[in-house]
């Protein structure tokens, strides 16, 4: 019996065998664990062999609910988020809402800072220390329109005026220039402009500004009711200086011989006024005055010969920035 199987200890093996049995078993669990490498896809997790602890179940519950109640969350708008926080507090903590509730007391709008510190003419003192709240009001002056006022004639009998700038809409429809600047009145006709010397308290403090107005008859019995007015109206030009530059240059000559024609009687009525005073003298005035008659006939003589040596003086053309002015002459009073 050469083959004996040995037993030691209620175990035994192959003597034979036992060898390469062991060398192919481990070639056979490398190859299964490479094949089991190349199988296993990027985002799978490793199968566990044992049970995981019960922390981690806990905080992988956490993890969960915590994401819930981040979409739930980000779902609602700032209105309802703040009533579930408040909500939350108070079914915690106990409470009313009532004593939650904010106060309202000392809440202001942008309007309110407006009427605050608005101005009716911003000057170089008021830009100093500034505030929010004035660059708020002083950006709001700046966007104004100070070339005519909107008036307040509701309370004339009492010789009391509201006056304030106008706005963008009130330019663009014509308000206090081509329709009445009252600011109850749509009137569009016989508009005189008014010239008022304002004053009025602000900021306790007393000030006057020049303003004008644009206004309809009967607004305009208002703003007199007590005493007159200064009324703007347009500038009266230079007739003549228009006149000499329409005529011809044959209307000119007449009128400069008609005035040579008056320099001549003029001197003569000298004369005789002096040989009334000053008979003793009579031959030396005589000369002087054969003198002067004659310096003023070379005078004269000149100035005709002067219109025929050369061409016309040349008329200066108007630019289009002064004819523009001249156009807006009267819109602006």
């Amino acid at each position: 019996m050469d083959n004996l199987v040995k037993v030691h200890g209620g175990g035994g093996y192959d003597s034979d065998f036992s060898d390469d049995d062991t060398g192919e078993s481990s070639n056979r669990g490398l190859k299964r664990k490479s094949e089991a490498d190349i199988l296993q896809k990027p985002f799978q997790k490793g199968s566990r062999q044992q049970v995981a602890h019960r922390s981690f179940h806990s905080n992988e519950l956490d993890r969960e609910e915590a994401i819930n109640r981040r979409a739930h969350l980000i779902s609602m708008n700032a209105f309802e988020r703040h009533k579930k926080f408040v909500g939350d507090y108070i079914l915690y903590y106990g409470g009313h809402m009532a004593n939650l509730k904010r106060s309202t007391a000392n809440d202001k709008t942008d309007h309110d800072v407006l009427r605050e510190n608005h101005r009716f003419l911003w000057r170089d003192e008021d830009e100093e220390d500034m505030t929010w709240e004035k660059e708020l009001a002083k950006k709001y002056y700046d966007k104004l329109f100070k070339e005519y006022c909107i008036a307040d004639l509701s309370r004339y009998k009492e010789n009391k005026f509201g006056f304030r700038w106008r706005v963008e809409n009130e330019v663009v429809s014509g308000k206090g220039q081509f329709q009445c600047g009252s600011k109850r009145c749509e009137k569009q006709e016989g508009l005189r402009s008014w010239e008022v010397n304002f004053a009025y308290v602000e900021h306790s403090e007393k000030r006057n500004a020049l303003v004008k107005l644009r206004l309809c008859p009967e607004c305009s019995f208002k703003l007199n009711y007590h005493h007159k007015r200064k009324e703007v109206t347009a500038k009266k030009k230079n007739k003549r200086l228009s006149e000499e530059n329409r005529d011809s240059p044959e209307k000119k000559r007449k009128r400069k011989d008609k005035g040579r024609k008056k320099k001549r009687s003029s001197s003569h009525t000298k004369k005789n006024k002096r040989k009334e005073k000053r008979e003793y003298s009579t031959s030396s005035s005589s000369e002087n005055s054969d003198k002067d008659s004659e310096d003023e006939d070379q005078s004269d003589d000149q100035s005709e010969t002067s219109h025929w040596r050369g061409p016309a003086p040349a008329v200066e053309e108007k630019s289009r920035e002064e004819e523009f002015d001249e156009y807006f002459e009267d819109m602006f009073l």
